[in-house]
């Protein structure tokens, strides 16, 4: 796993979104390496870092879940954990957006010892709606999704893109970033691309949010179409020592569309004594 390291103090780990790369972290990355150590990964079939075999599944096993989507998502998304943890001998601070998210909330649960304190950005416990979530992505929609990634998994990802930034403050010019970053470091795996829908698609954290105890920072943009504010406050409200800081004028990237923001959000967050 390809992971980069700046900065001096305490250690912070960094995990992206489904599709992106560490690179995506922009300008927050050199600010937050003034006050942190800062571990920027890749996660394997992205960027520079190789794929490996929990993604190299059956296309039988992946057409399997749309009968028993969870079966097959959940051991994806502890592999991950896994590949993440053997990399991190001390306890962290893990911060992941979106999909890295998802991944940051299960090492949490999974390795309490490890994580000291988590920070969740533009993320949701189940990113794809169901009867009792209405704060979901159709499932339709991620179906059409995974469906287009088999045609041409780039063009896939520039839409994506584009409805991440739908509605931020900035978005022409942000979205003109994101998509130069996109392939900066090379095309993700489209076997990791699958496995990474498979788990937006299928992977409900509901129930375990109870659980999760370390000091959370919940950070949302006010107006993200993919992980809406809703989502965020139910994190933060499941949560039992989680709070949320809701970023005006952001969408689904706002360390991106408000770095300055973001920023000391995060550091008030990590340097104060009791949170």
């Amino acid at each position: 796993m390809h992971i980069e390291v700046s900065g001096h103090g305490a250690p912070l780990v960094l995990l992206h979104g489904w599709g992106m790369h560490g690179g995506v972290w922009g300008d927050v990355l050199a600010q937050l390496a003034q006050s942190f150590t800062v571990h920027t990964v890749d996660l394997p079939g992205h960027g520079y870092s190789k794929n490996i075999g929990w993604v190299e599944r059956s296309d039988t096993h992946r057409l399997n879940t749309k009968i028993d989507g969870y079966r097959y998502a959940q051991p994806i998304l502890q592999a991950v954990v896994d590949e993440l943890s053997a990399c991190f001998a001390k306890p962290i601070t893990v911060c992941g957006w979106s999909l890295g998210g998802q991944v940051a909330l299960h090492w949490a649960l999974r390795e309490p010892a490890k994580i000291n304190k988590l920070i969740v950005v533009a993320s949701t416990p189940c990113f794809s709606a169901r009867e009792d979530w209405p704060c979901g992505m159709p499932r339709e929609v991620l179906e059409k999704f995974a469906a287009e990634l088999e045609q041409d998994h780039a063009a896939t990802l520039r839409r994506f893109i584009a409805l991440q930034l739908r509605g931020s403050e900035n978005e022409r010019a942000l979205l003109a970033q994101m998509r130069a970053q996109l392939f900066s470091r090379g095309k993700p795996d489209r076997d990791a691309l699958r496995a990474g829908l498979d788990i937006l698609r299928d992977v409900d954290q509901r129930g375990e949010l109870a659980e999760i105890r370390q000091q959370t920072l919940v950070i949302a943009g006010q107006r993200d179409k993919l992980t809406p504010p809703g989502a965020s406050n139910y994190l933060a409200h499941a949560m039992p020592n989680a709070r949320l800081v809701e970023i005006a004028g952001a969408a689904h990237v706002p360390f991106l569309s408000h770095p300055e923001q973001f920023v000391e959000t995060v550091k008030g967050f990590l340097n104060a004594k009791d949170n």
